[in-house]
């Protein structure tokens, strides 16, 4: 299923904090840079923050340039993106600012919590999730429902640390503040165990006036069933390698990628590489790889089509392959069509022997484009 494109925004001191205990607010970005996440406003579908920031902040969380503002309507959209909340009890103030401003409020909820928003009078939509809070409905029902393609949270520090901990984040902006708050009951970016597992991936850094931007890209596979933002991220490198391979009447053109639990990349490879006419795209990539890298038994292979079970030209298809280096996750694009062996089932046979397999339906089409000459297309 997907989900929009979901961008985390904040600022922190040089010591990790968000705010002080002060009364009022801490102003942790330059005058500059309140201007660059009105931009990003702008930019955006929707704006998600957590009911204990509207309770901490009162925000209005508004596009305050008049010339964005009527960028987006000569583009057809809102004058304002849409205002996303999120709280597990329903406990809204109704005459916070966040109501009473810009254009249209949505709050995601429970049961318990719709009920209680409801009798409170609150001025939005209220979605109930169920029983219990989950962001992937949650960003389902945005997408599918309210058509949000681009996601921009900006808190509180609960909110980010679950996205990132359940690897729904695509991109982070940090802005780095000059000032320590030095106060441990203050509130931090993230709490202890809030930290996502792997490395995130420079983006791009900038300063602005006396703060330093800092875009970073999420790279840890996901786990359990689930795929994450950095699933999608190398599942997409993988399909744009297969537009890389020599063309063929009589072979699929694919991609693939070797990712370690930590985001680090193992090797790459694409059908047909390097002058052989006959390797595959999994096969390529995991000769780079030493067989005894203990990385291999916690790595994710990507591959723009599912591993194959029977091959000519070599003694052992992909699937076995994959199976004989010890990967246990595997995530693709396509199912193999009946084009050149009947009945394949690379999924069902790796899933047999143990191995997560996951089918990310929403990249077929880029996997399928450079065999479009194989399908009947043009």
């Amino acid at each position: 299923m997907p989900y929009p494109f979901v961008l985390l925004s904040a600022a922190v001191s040089l010591d990790g904090y968000l705010d002080d205990t002060g009364p009022d607010r801490l102003l942790l970005s330059s005058p500059a840079d309140f201007d660059r996440v009105d931009e990003v406003r702008a930019s955006v579908d929707a704006i998600l923050i957590g009911a204990g920031t509207i309770r901490a902040d009162n925000p209005r969380l508004l596009v305050n340039s008049p010339e964005r503002r009527a960028a987006r309507t000569a583009a057809g959209r809102p004058e304002y993106p849409l205002k996303v909340t999120v709280t597990a009890t329903g406990d809204l103030d109704p005459d916070a600012k966040f109501w009473h401003t810009g254009g249209a409020k949505i709050v995601y909820t429970t049961d318990e919590g719709a009920r209680r928003a409801r009798a409170l009078g609150i001025a939005a939509d209220v979605v109930s999730l169920g029983a219990d809070l989950d962001w992937r409905p949650l960003l389902e029902h945005l997408h599918d429902v309210r058509g949000v393609h681009r996601l921009m949270v900006e808190g509180g520090g609960t909110v980010h640390t679950q996205l990132l901990q359940q690897g729904l984040a695509d991109e982070v902006q940090l802005v780095l503040a000059p000032l320590f708050v030095g106060d441990p009951k203050a509130p931090r970016l993230f709490g202890p165990g809030g930290y996502q597992a792997g490395r995130l991936r420079l983006l791009d850094t900038r300063r602005i006036q006396d703060v330093v931007l800092m875009r970073y890209e999420p790279t840890a596979p996901g786990a359990g069933g689930t795929a994450s933002a950095a699933d999608r991220h190398w599942l997409r490198l993988a399909c744009e390698l297969a537009a890389e391979c020599p063309p063929s009447r009589t072979a699929f053109s694919v991609g693939a990628v070797v990712v370690a639990a930590d985001g680090t990349e193992l090797a790459r490879g694409h059908s047909r590489e390097a002058g052989d006419p006959v390797v595959h795209a999994e096969e390529a990539a995991l000769a780079k790889i030493p067989p005894a890298d203990p990385r291999l038994a916690t790595a994710t292979v990507y591959t723009s089509l599912e591993p194959c079970t029977h091959r000519a030209s070599r003694p052992h298809p992909c699937a076995e392959l994959i199976l004989r280096a010890g990967v246990r996750r595997v995530v693709t694009a396509w199912r193999e069509p009946d084009t050149f062996v009947a009945a394949a089932d690379g999924t069902g046979m790796l899933r047999e022997a143990g191995v997560e397999v996951l089918v990310l339906g929403e990249y077929e089409d880029l996997a399928k484009a450079p065999n479009g000459h194989l399908l009947g297309r043009s």
